[in-house]
């Protein structure tokens, strides 16, 4: 049964086989074609979906809801909504130093609070249909995450200017992941995410000093509740996945920035089980089902060893991903042998033919700053990379140019690859490379800025 396949392994115990776990999240909604907004809005469509997830996809485990802005909608912040992405966060209660008073801003959300109830009443549902079939993930916004959520971009000067602060800040956020922990194991959920793409902007130094104590403490109080633990990490977290692994969570869930072999070097020193990480653009959404089984079938071949792993995307699959790309990753994963017998002469697409023009960087009339990111209406981490610039931008106003290029078009793909940009986020200022997977602080940035004015 898929449930226990999973379950055995996130207990480190002998499989068979890797499970396989697909984050449909909003990808749900086009498999019974409603927007994101709808199924994250209405308990019944999100139920809804998530059995049509069940039917196609054969997972051995799945999320319920995959939105971490909802935390924060509870806790002040707007939301801009869209119909095939997350809503994404428009605003911070706590932005600027007079507003910077937790408790008088925010408070610990109950089970009665914002859209709390839809998700429940969902997980309730889901329980009752697959649940002795299907291990069910209740994904968490991590403590990091929610903190930049509250606070904004001004989260990243309070680390070198205000620590303390950013401790009590982490603490709350940290008491807001345990209470929704509650919430998710009274409604039934086998595994808790603590789902933290921000972790992968900032330096392991940093997350030792400042962020580790906070989510051990998370870590301990879902163990200490009987239930099981993943850390998931979005962007290039390499350099985070051995503290990760400190903070002892059951599981590690990594996207494709992280090479999977050097990264399970890494957890199991821990006894820790990885889960990832197929590419979400170039295979799953822009790929054949061939690309699919290949990139499943490669990841599995290069690992020795196949305990303490998970296959899954590396991330919530975008919306318009084919289903038949999904189930074939999903055949990829319980089929191997026949699979890779079928696909043992197929090389692969490519981006070949797909020509991209650079700018003329020796010759542009003002600092141009180039964001290439997932998408950052999709991505935390993009979307204050990008935030980032915008500042910028507000700052210096007609004296620079900002774009964005997301990956999920083709074209910005290309571009990638003719630029040099191995991994998303990355800021680009009059083509250099300058920020990777390491969102800025303005001071830094602005400095940067006036040595080209």
């Amino acid at each position: 049964m898929g449930k226990e396949l999973l379950m055995k392994a996130m207990r480190h115990e002998h499989t068979e086989r890797p499970p396989w776990v697909p984050f449909a999240g909003i990808h749900s909604g086009k498999l019974k074609g409603y927007t994101a907004e709808e199924i994250l809005k209405d308990g019944d469509k999100l139920y809804e979906c998530l059995m049509e997830v069940a039917r196609l996809y054969g997972p051995d485990g799945m999320p319920i809801m995959f939105d971490l802005q909802l935390e924060a909608e509870v806790l002040g912040c707007d939301l801009m909504w869209a119909k095939d992405n997350p809503p994404s966060v428009a605003s911070h209660p706590l932005a600027g130093d007079e507003n910077k008073s937790i408790p008088c801003t925010c408070r610990i959300p109950t089970a009665e609070s914002g859209r709390i109830p839809i998700l429940l009443e969902a997980t309730r549902k889901l329980k009752a249909s697959v649940g002795d079939e299907i291990a069910l993930y209740g994904l968490i916004c991590g403590p990091f995450t929610l903190a930049s959520h509250l606070r904004g971009s001004e989260i990243f000067l309070d680390m070198l200017m205000d620590e303390q602060y950013v401790k009590d800040l982490m603490g709350f956020c940290a008491e807001v992941a345990m209470r929704m922990t509650d919430y998710y194991l009274d409604a039934g959920v086998d595994i808790v995410a603590v789902v933290d793409p921000l972790v992968s902007q900032i330096s392991p130094d940093s997350f030792d000093a400042l962020l580790a104590e906070s989510f051990k403490a998370v870590f301990d109080y879902i163990r200490a509740k009987g239930a099981i633990s993943s850390f998931f990490v979005c962007g290039n977290a390499t350099p985070q996945i051995e503290v990760m692994c400190k903070t002892n969570p059951d599981s590690v869930a990594v996207d494709e920035n992280v090479d999977i072999a050097y990264g399970k070097s890494v957890t199991d020193k821990y006894n820790i089980t990885i889960s990832g990480n197929i590419p979400l653009t170039t295979v799953m959404l822009m790929g054949t089902p061939q690309d699919n089984m290949k990139c499943v079938v490669d990841t599995l071949d290069k690992l020795e060893n196949h305990q303490n792993l998970i296959i899954s995307p590396g991330c919530d699959m975008p919306y318009d991903v084919p289903v038949e790309n999904t189930v074939a990753c999903s055949q990829a994963v319980k089929n191997t042998d026949q699979v890779r017998e079928m696909i043992k002469d197929y090389s692969g697409s490519s981006l070949d033919g797909i020509e991209v023009e650079l700018p003329d960087y020796e010759h542009l009339p003002r600092p141009f700053i180039e964001v290439f990111t997932l998408d950052s209406e999709q991505c935390a981490a993009c979307t204050y990379m990008m935030a980032a610039a915008m500042t910028a931008k507000e700052y210096f106003g007609d004296k620079i140019d900002v774009i964005e290029y997301k990956y999920t078009i083709k074209e910005n793909v290309a571009r990638c690859k003719k630029m040099g940009v191995k991994n998303l986020p990355t800021m680009v200022i009059n083509g250099q490379i300058k920020h990777v997977s390491m969102i800025p602080d303005q001071e830094v940035l602005r400095a940067e800025i006036n040595e080209l004015l």
